[in-house]
């Protein structure tokens, strides 16, 4: 495109790219000059594969390509998730329109192709079919909906048993109120341990084998759950359950990134978040019903169902999408059919060290421990995130003994509580993807257009603002059995907050297991409003972390970097 004045124009759009919700607060500015062994193009729209030490085992590090005549320079950093044109005209024009909220199409991304002179497999052309970036749009489509399925489907059964505590209690004749409440809480702590083994997994077998596998698993474990002689036994089945329904949110944004370039990927990462942040706060309503009429068994059997069918439609119509797994099935028929021992992947840089599937799978085991203690940004993100997701679960585990004590409320309307942080969800998940994206848009423009993490984190103090004012609300209206309209209206705001504060899951999912086993033993020995209260001081004492880390961020990102 060329301005009036014969000029090429820059172009822009800025869009977090990595899956992996830590990334924006790990990442350095500095960059390599290779893509999984690509060099640098001299020739327009061409890339010549070949070496580069600076290239990772995944293949992602930052491309510049030159193009002749054209006058500008392509820079894509995906760890920062920020692609631009350049050239050397006054940027002013593209900042203008930046700020006014219009986008403009970014050129397709360059991939690796095929050069066998040089012992290299890529994709045939820019343009070759079985390339994930060039699926079909309705192929792109129908892998995102199996997605989202999914992963509305594994939260949804995390919670759906919450009303159905009582029951299942009572079953069991159990008294121990805290172990009364490890089903719900066991099943975030298999979210917590499955991704430190199916993320390197993904990477050696392909993301849609795990995650049919692990989908798979988890709806076999339902049926354990829903069988169960024992409450030890239905523990158990839930961790089990956990394990296998952590993969859909571990990889799913990386199969997302894997098929929509960063221009065309904000609706698709919109609409697969739906489930993390709609599943939870849908179930036990559905669940406070079931169980007062069917049985707290058939809660399980409402989670099976539907999650079976979601994975048989997988398994006949999902696609695999890691471009580095392609190609090294492709190189490796490659190598058979052409009798050529020495074809590589262009994915694959020759000067580095080969790395055995024993060795990615204990990378994957011990990066995140290393990220989380190694980074002071991560860590206290990390614990806040951990504190807010740990005090949802809290809720779900106590509300329905709160409205059953205080209101003597049944189990089935019990669960319409619940429909208050479905309320508070909708409205911050609005409001925070209306918000943030343009908040990030006009930092960005005053920024000489350049995107830094922290650009997210402004409209998360806001929220990080609302989430006492759930706890005070909350506890002491119920605690003073006041109207019942009061107390639910104060869960509200915690739903908004929730919304607009994502991911960490590792550490988020391990305090959310844990924290909400003392709910009840907390409410029973403080009451329902210092034991509220207590969890409110908590989170004003942590409000100030989102604005320290807003404002330091920058400085402690290029002063102390992330090294693993």
């Amino acid at each position: 495109m060329v301005s009036p004045d014969g000029e090429c124009p820059r172009t822009g759009s800025v869009e977090p790219a990595d899956a992996n919700p830590a990334a924006d607060d790990s990442v350095s500015s500095a960059g390599t000059e290779t893509l999984g062994g690509i060099e640098k193009s001299t020739k327009a729209g061409d890339v010549r594969p070949g070496a580069g030490k600076d290239s990772g085992a995944s293949g992602v590090g930052d491309v510049d390509i030159e193009a002749q005549g054209v006058g500008h320079t392509q820079r894509s950093t995906p760890d920062l998730g920020v692609e631009r044109v350049e050239t050397r005209k006054s940027h002013h024009g593209f900042l203008s329109r930046l700020s006014q909220g219009k986008t403009e199409k970014l050129p397709p991304p360059v991939v690796p192709v095929m050069d066998l002179a040089r012992g290299i497999v890529g994709w045939e052309s820019q343009h070759d079919p079985e390339m994930p970036l060039n699926f079909s749009p309705s192929r792109k489509w129908l892998i995102v909906v199996l997605l989202a399925a999914i992963t509305f489907m594994t939260p949804f059964a995390s919670s759906i048993l919450a009303p159905a505590l009582s029951a299942m209690e009572a079953e069991f004749e159990e008294d121990d109120i805290t172990k009364g409440s490890m089903p719900v809480s066991i099943f975030l702590l298999g979210y917590a341990v499955g991704p430190l083994f199916l993320a390197p997994l993904s990477e050696i077998y392909g993301r849609s084998v795990v995650l049919i596998c692990a989908s798979a698993w988890f709806c076999a474990w339902l049926i354990g759950c829903a069988v169960a002689p024992t409450l030890d036994a239905l523990i158990f089945f839930r961790f089990m359950c956990g394990i296998g329904g952590s993969a859909c949110q571990n990889i799913g944004g990386a199969i997302i990134a894997d098929v929509f370039a960063v221009s065309d990927r904000g609706r698709a990462m919109t609409f697969w978040m739906l489930g993390p942040i709609f599943g939870p706060s849908c179930a036990p309503v559905i669940g406070a019903f079931v169980s007062q009429s069917i049985g707290w068994r058939w809660v399980n059997w409402l989670a099976f169902i539907p999650a079976t069918m979601i994975v048989v439609g997988m398994m006949f119509l999902n696609r695999e999408t890691n471009h580095q797994v392609l190609m090294a099935r492709k190189a490796e028929r490659l190598r058979g059919e052409l009798g050529r021992p020495e074809l590589r992947s262009c994915y694959v840089d020759p000067d580095a060290p080969m790395l055995t599937k024993r060795r990615i799978l204990f990378i994957g085991l011990t990066r995140p421990p290393k990220m989380l203690f190694r980074s002071a940004i991560l860590s206290s993100v990390s614990l806040y995130i951990a504190f807010v997701y740990g005090c949802l679960y809290l809720l779900f585990n106590t509300i329905p003994v709160v409205f059953r004590d205080s209101y003597h409320w049944s189990v089935g309307l019990t669960g319409l509580v619940y429909l208050a942080l479905f309320v508070g969800y909708a409205v911050g998940l609005l409001s925070f993807s209306l918000l943030s994206d343009r908040t990030v848009v006009h930092m960005t423009a005053t920024n000489g257009g350049v995107y830094e993490p922290e650009m997210r984190l402004p409209d998360c103090m806001w929220f990080a603002l609302i989430l006492p004012i759930t706890f005070f609300w909350y506890g002491w209206s119920a605690d003073k059995a006041l109207h019942w309209i009061v107390p639910v209206i104060g869960i509200v705001p915690f739903g908004h907050a929730a919304s607009g504060l994502a991911a960490f899951s590792v550490l988020r999912c391990a305090v959310a297991a844990f924290l909400p086993l003392a709910g009840p033993q907390m409410y029973k020995t403080m009451g329902v409003g210092w034991g509220s209260s207590l969890l409110g001081f908590v989170a004003v004492a942590l409000v100030p972390i989102p604005a320290l880390i807003y404002k330091y961020g920058k400085w402690m990102r290029t002063r102390y970097p992330l090294k693993l």
